[in-house]
């Protein structure tokens, strides 16, 4: 099982290392503009004190202020469409000129226009819609429907989950640096070990029997909740694992609430990750990339019979219908779909699987190879020539490769998480790979 103090959904941003990176990357300028930064935001695990300070970005590229280039492999999963797509600039120029805000009571042509569209997208039976500003609360919507849909209010989910950084959210979610020692958290929030605990295929579905378990004794659980594929650090379970789910969700009245957040949009080479399992949940939450890596925009999208809420305000944001959001998601959508950018990143990623185990067959350090469309895991163990432990190798191998051109994420610790725009080019993504191995033959040499 994992462990509760396992760090999960990236690297840190206090350790020896981010110093030295500082003293030896990071000029005196970009360091005062640091310093200001550290001066006037509260200080938070993750982000602030932050690694360096960009200037522009476009495309596959974020520049810092001394003008270096970086490859974003990182991106907090909201570049699919490239960086300053111009598609989405443009829809965005024009929506400001006419409504650049619509206030909460009434609609407007884009917000509805969206809404039909993702409907129109969305797997099976899911074709009633809610839009909010952000992911976390896109899941928090999802989490008072089911409340209300059901007349329940547990919930089954997975230790070592990111669902989102609210109260709420952390309740669900399993990563320690989120929830431990923030005190009480919602009741009824039931967790059990990830499906990557039951290591192999389908020998994961031992692990949906503590699912079982748990809906039988408790008897009213309202939904569970889930990442289909779990975005930080690339595990899935085999093709059975969801199917079995569902169907005890069907048996025991519950919802399933499937937090697509990260790896909605062609990610995963389909454009619902869900799709791969052929499952389709009662409530899909989608967010990040939907904005077009411009504007903050989330949706969830519900089984019509589901519509059951008239009596309360499961969102009511101020920017809820939000027009300059919904443009940039319907131009987001058009990229996706017109540059046939699903079949890229299914196509793609194949190719990047391909080169990452290759590199497994040159490192010593490499225990395992994940990838599904343009998102891929290197985790690493131990150096068995030296003993080096695998979160050393990895926070040396972030910062080799910072020096080269290409920022991650450092994902539980040990693993390596490459998450491109889907837009990248072949060359850039040939680079990519070349300065991963370099950095890695860097580390293992010191």
């Amino acid at each position: 099982m994992q462990k509760q103090t396992d760090r999960t959904e990236g690297d840190v941003n206090a350790s020896p290392l981010r110093d030295h990176w500082l003293d030896e990357c990071v000029s005196p300028e970009a360091r005062a503009l640091l310093d200001e930064d550290s001066r006037y935001f509260l200080h938070q695990s993750l982000s602030t004190p932050c690694l360096n300070a960009l200037e522009s970005c476009g495309g596959s590229l974020i520049r810092d202020v001394d003008g270096r280039e970086y490859l974003d492999f990182h991106g907090n999963s909201v570049h699919q469409v490239g960086y300053g797509n111009p598609r989405v600039i443009e829809a965005l120029k024009r929506q400001l000129e006419t409504l650049p805000f619509c206030p909460r009571r009434y609609t407007n042509e884009t917000a509805v226009t969206l809404a039909r569209r993702l409907a129109q997208l969305a797997p099976g039976n899911l074709n009633k819609v809610l839009l909010a500003p952000a992911g976390a609360l896109a899941v928090s919507m999802a989490l008072k429907l089911a409340r209300v849909a059901t007349g329940r209010f547990k919930t089954v989910s997975f230790w070592g989950a990111f669902h989102g950084a609210t109260l709420d959210t952390i309740s669900v979610g399993g990563e320690a640096m989120f929830r431990s020692g923030i005190g009480p958290l919602l009741p009824g929030a039931i967790h059990v070990p990830p499906p990557e605990d039951c290591r192999g295929d389908e020998s994961a579905l031992s692990n949906v029997d503590q699912i079982e378990c748990v809906m039988e004794h408790e008897g009213d659980i309202a939904a569970v909740v889930a990442e289909p594929i779990r975005c930080t650090d690339v595990t899935r379970p085999g093709g059975a694992y969801w199917r079995r789910v569902r169907e005890l969700c069907d048996r025991h009245g519950a919802l399933l609430i499937f937090d697509e957040v990260p790896t909605c949009l062609g990610r995963t080479g389909r454009m619902f990750a869900c799709e791969h399992y052929g499952v389709v949940p009662d409530i899909l939450c989608m967010g990040k990339g939907l904005g077009g890596g411009v504007m903050p925009m989330a949706a969830v999208i519900a089984r019509g019979d589901l519509d059951a809420a008239q009596a309360y305000s499961l969102g009511h944001f101020t920017h809820e219908k939000s027009p300059m959001g919904c443009a940039a998601a319907l131009a987001t959508l058009d990229c996706i779909e017109e540059d046939g950018l699903v079949d890229r990143s299914r196509d793609l990623g194949a190719k990047l699987l391909d080169k990452l185990q290759a590199l497994r067959n040159r490192h010593r350090c490499i225990r395992e190879v994940r990838g599904i469309g343009l998102l891929a895991g290197v985790e690493l163990g131990e150096d068995p020539a030296t003993g080096r432990a695998a979160g050393d190798i990895a926070e040396q191998t972030l910062y080799a490769c910072l020096r080269r051109g290409l920022s991650f994420k450092v994902s539980g610790g040990k693993t390596l998480t490459l998450a491109p725009p889907l837009t990248i080019t072949d060359e850039e993504l040939d680079r990519a790979v070349a300065i991963v191995d370099a950095s890695l033959a860097e580390v293992l040499a010191q």
